[in-house]
């Protein structure tokens, strides 16, 4: 089953003795983790959580959701009952892949992010203190995904191309669990977001970057929208 979903997320199709299956477009893979009942769980080998584009922190219901679950619960409702409206569809989403690839980013920024995922390999560097709990830090896949998400966010902007906020604002989902951790650093209890804080903070930005993530806005027309 590890083979099969390692193949799933990088190749985007599975074999199955002498024949492969093809995987329908758009796929892709969600799993959620639970902190505390990790006993008698074998972890994920970090080639396969590597694949996996961002690792999201989900924080607890806010109180206004959480008596709208008690309400929902208690009266048990029929998943028919919920008011869940569709937002996108399939075709949506396809395109809005498609328009994605027309964001433009600049070598600079490309520097920008090979930067930074340099910063979780080699952290004396950029001198990045927290840097010396860092076993392994992030592969290529890592600059590789930091880029897509940036082109990703600059879209959802409203922007035609990628700027260093872009970069900044989604550096800690896609780079938090690809950060290996060693026996000190582990002891220690230190977070992976608290040393994506100090690269963030050691690297230097781009030329004129202002940490606004400010820039034009977005403009249909030139995507044929």
């Amino acid at each position: 089953m590890q083979s099969a979903m390692l193949q799933a997320m990088q190749e985007r199709e599975v074999t199955i003795g002498r024949k492969t299956f093809p995987l329908p477009n758009p796929f892709f893979v969600l799993a959620t983790q639970n902190p505390l009942e990790t006993k008698g769980v074998y972890p994920l080998p970090e080639a396969q959580v590597d694949r996996f584009l961002f690792k999201i922190l989900v924080k607890p219901p806010s109180k206004k959701d959480e008596i709208k679950i008690i309400e929902q619960n208690v009266e048990v409702m029929k998943i028919e009952d919920f008011d869940i409206q569709k937002v996108v569809n399939l075709q949506d989403i396809l395109d809005m892949q498609e328009t994605m690839k027309n964001i433009s980013m600049s070598e600079e920024i490309q520097r920008y992010i090979v930067h930074l995922v340099d910063a979780t390999r080699h952290p004396e560097k950029y001198d990045v203190r927290e840097g010396r709990y860092v076993q392994w830090g992030g592969s290529p896949r890592a600059s590789i995904y930091l880029a897509l998400a940036a082109k990703a966010t600059a879209m959802m902007n409203e922007r035609t191309f990628v700027v260093p906020e872009d970069v900044r604002c989604i550096a800690h989902d896609v780079l938090r669990h690809r950060m290996v951790l060693n026996y000190e650093g582990k002891a220690k209890g230190i977070d992976t977001d608290s040393i994506v804080d100090s690269i963030i903070r050691s690297v230097p930005g781009t030329k004129g970057d202002s940490g606004t993530g400010e820039g034009d806005r977005f403009r249909p027309e030139v995507f044929g929208l």
